[in-house]
């Protein structure tokens, strides 16, 4: 059995006033059924105009606490320009605002990145005539005690984001009991490593053979998008998180 084909997409240097569904258009081949599309988050806020201009006038430390939900601030981090932050339940440095293909630019993170999701999939299902289609939106973070950055979906559609193996059994006939399979996220990981994160020019990708993914023919519930997240008192890094000084942002 084959298995995961990923393929970068290059586009044209993207800036504001840009179309993202032009740069869909004219950058994506024409898509066969389950195939899943991934999009950075960064062309989607840059042709949504979601950027604050780098002029000397705006304290990036105060842009940060702004756009976040929870923050920390360390000296040790704020030498490098960093902010430890929880944002949409994602912990995640500096609530994703980030200055590189910025064109001298902060560039934030999408408005209304499920929203958009689901009208981008809307679209292209209907453009390429398919039953089976995923979209998904990434932005990359960093993993406690690893150095490098991983890609991460920040939204999905069109298809199951985890694969749950509670109360199934392993080959030697053990039952799982708190294996869920992020389906979402392991596609944004092999998706961005693929697309680079310096001056590649590939903010798209096509993931294709993906036999493992469960297409849906409507967006996530709003049950399903809840289901995907964990409280901090219920997350397995709860005794780190819940004992840090965490600052209230917004």
């Amino acid at each position: 059995m084959q298995g995961m084909i990923v393929t970068p997409y290059k586009t044209k240097a993207i800036i504001a006033g840009d179309s993202l569904e032009e740069i869909l258009t004219s950058s994506l081949p024409t898509l066969e059924e389950r195939a899943i599309v991934v999009i950075t988050s960064k062309i989607v806020s840059i042709c949504e105009g979601n950027l604050v201009k780098i002029d000397g006038t705006v304290d990036k430390a105060e842009l940060i606490r702004k756009e976040s939900e929870y923050y920390i601030e360390d000296e040790k981090l704020t030498q490098w320009g960093l902010t430890l932050t929880i944002k949409r339940n994602l912990l995640i440095a500096n609530a994703g605002v980030d200055e590189s293909n910025g064109n001298g630019n902060f560039v934030l993170w999408p408005k209304n990145v499920q929203r958009t999701t689901n009208s981008i999939w809307h679209r292209l299902r209907k453009k390429h005539k398919l039953k089976d289609l995923g979209v998904i939106i990434t932005d990359s973070r960093l993993t406690p005690l690893r150095w490098g950055t991983l890609g991460v979906g920040l939204s999905w559609c069109g298809f199951t984001a985890l694969n749950d193996y509670i109360g199934k059994q392993d080959i030697f006939g053990r039952t799982c009991k708190l294996t869920k399979s992020s389906i979402i996220d392991g596609i944004a990981v092999a998706a961005v490593l693929t697309m680079g994160e310096g001056n590649e020019q590939t903010p798209l990708a096509l993931v294709t053979q993906v036999p493992f993914v469960r297409f849906m023919d409507r967006p996530p519930s709003m049950k399903e998008l809840k289901d995907m997240q964990i409280s901090k008192e219920e997350d397995i890094y709860s005794p780190l998180t819940n004992s840090s000084k965490w600052q209230k942002g917004g």
